[in-house]
């Protein structure tokens, strides 16, 4: 059944704030392999104008989400999880995320449409800091499956 179009524009409360630690930074920066050390050395950061070791830029896709599942298991909604594929993502920073910084989310749908049976949400995220500052928005791409006919 093809998702509810009344639901785009729909916005989600702000989420509890994630504090970015180090550590998680010095994780995910190793898990993608990427070895630049404004990843792991605060010096080499600071070095650079930034107050603390910044993320690599798809390091905000767990913010982001997790703040999407707002939508996701809103029942409302319907969207069936079980037959949900990652389509497409993509990031517009205001600037770098670093560690200290506490970040709130806005998830939006944006649009819902359906294609050949498939269901594809797209959902945006407005990560601000502490302040109320913007610090990026994250666009997500859902496609729900069609289920398979007998």
């Amino acid at each position: 059944m093809a998702l509810d179009q009344s639901f785009v524009g729909r916005s989600y409360p702000p989420t509890a704030p994630y504090e970015v630690g180090r550590e998680k930074i010095r994780e995910f920066a190793e898990a993608v392999g990427d070895t630049n050390p404004v990843y792991t050395d605060a010096e080499a950061a600071k070095a650079l104008g930034y107050p603390d070791v910044i993320a690599p830029p798809t390091f905000v896709f767990a913010v982001t989400f997790k703040a999407a599942g707002q939508v996701i298991e809103d029942p409302q909604l319907g969207l069936d999880y079980s037959r949900v594929v990652h389509g497409d993502q993509k990031f517009v920073y205001s600037r770098p995320v670093h560690a200290g910084d506490r970040l709130t989310v806005t998830s939006t749908i944006e649009g819902i449409k359906s294609l050949a049976g498939n269901d594809i949400l797209d959902v945006r995220g407005e990560v601000h800091d502490e302040a109320g500052e913007h610090v990026v928005t994250a666009w997500i791409k859902l496609v729900a499956r069609a289920a398979e006919e007998a």
